[in-house]
């Protein structure tokens, strides 16, 4: 991947299974994108979609026919664009990735392929064998507030970007700063999330049939081996150096998107502060556009739409530390941390298009 000019030209970026709900909202952002374009839909159906049709709600923001999706073809997607997301389900991107890089692309994964560092862990929580492994020992985990100088900014070289999962940016970015500060102790975390529907992505299932969601909350998955708790659990370590293992508790909503987390910590010493809890988090955020901190808990409603993590922490007076965090699943939790990725990537600032 070559240098580009910004001033002359867009990133040209390609949607490599947009169908989902992922793909719905990378289109809505790259959209009004003032230093980007959608130039490639690629779809696996047999019957190639129009994204208008299948979202009536892309009608009028650009020509229709831009919107048509177009056949998997490597060669074919490098020829119109510079950057491929990749927005389907897990078990699906990395029979593409491989191609889409060896084409000369930089790829960002919105599905778990590449997440887990370990051929063997991502083998034994997917329940599959993976099949590219020299690229997941390559790829970049694209948390930017954590990560950030691993994303290779204007690089000559396709870069391979594992974009995190919704869970765990909440959670890594309310818990890593406490804990290397030193406030938080590594053994015990608990944490207790919530979710919207969206997070299940679009597929049908008895689970998310209305009647079953409407008015309705409740815990899911396997207790204490959800698939994303691996994932907390290795963003956690490598930036503690420590091996740490979480208890995560996956819940969903009765609402269409959002994420809250109610996060229990003990604190390394009776001691310790509020002040100092709130000091370490403003130190550790105060040049991240991306995270804004409250004195109170934060609502799902109020990062609705928007790449923002709200951070809130509070010593209970039983000395506990409680960290609240809150994100759109849909933006922060997905499209919008791919697109965050992007501007790093081609040398734009982060909030472009985001703010």
């Amino acid at each position: 991947m070559s240098t580009i000019d910004l001033m002359n030209k867009n990133i040209k970026a390609a949607i490599v299974g947009p169908t989902g709900y992922t793909g719905l909202y990378l289109i809505q952002l790259l959209l009004r994108h003032p230093h980007a374009e959608l130039s490639y839909l690629a779809s696996h159906r047999e019957v190639l979609p129009n994204m208008a049709d299948e979202y009536p709600q892309l009608l009028g923001l650009t020509d229709k026919e831009n919107l048509q999706c177009k056949p998997i073809d490597a060669q074919a997607i490098a020829k119109e664009a510079d950057v491929a997301f990749l927005a389907l389900p897990h078990k699906a991107a990395m029979a593409y990735a491989p191609k889409l890089l060896a084409a000369g692309l930089t790829v960002i994964d919105l599905s778990a392929d590449y997440r887990l560092q370990s051929q063997a862990l991502y083998e034994a929580v997917y329940q599959t064998p993976h099949e590219d492994p020299k690229h997941l020992a390559d790829a970049v985990y694209g948390l930017p507030e954590l990560f950030r100088d691993q994303i290779k900014v204007n690089s000559d070289t396709p870069q391979l970007i594992a974009n995190p999962g919704c869970y765990p940016t909440a959670a890594a970015l309310a818990i890593t700063p406490l804990i290397i500060a030193g406030l938080a102790k590594k053994e015990g975390i608990i944490i207790n999330a919530a979710s919207g529907t969206t997070g299940a992505g679009k597929s049908p299932s008895a689970l998310l049939h209305f009647p079953e969601q409407n008015e309705s909350y409740f815990a899911y998955g396997e207790i204490g081996s959800h698939r994303h708790t691996p994932e907390i659990d290795q963003t956690l370590s490598t930036m503690t150096g420590e091996d740490i293992q979480t208890l995560f508790v996956p819940h969903l909503l009765p609402t269409d998107r959002g994420i809250l987390e109610s996060i229990y910590l003990d604190p390394t010493d009776k001691s310790i502060t509020q002040a100092q809890l709130d000091k370490v988090l403003a130190e550790a955020y105060a040049n991240e556009p991306f995270v804004r901190l409250r004195d109170t808990p934060p609502n799902i409603k109020h990062v609705r739409d928007t790449n923002f993590c709200d951070i809130c922490v509070k010593l209970t007076p039983q000395g506990k530390i409680i960290v609240f965090s809150a994100i759109d699943n849909m933006i922060k939790g997905a499209s919008g941390q791919a697109i965050q990725n992007m501007n790093r990537i081609f040398g734009l600032a982060e909030t472009t298009g985001l703010i």
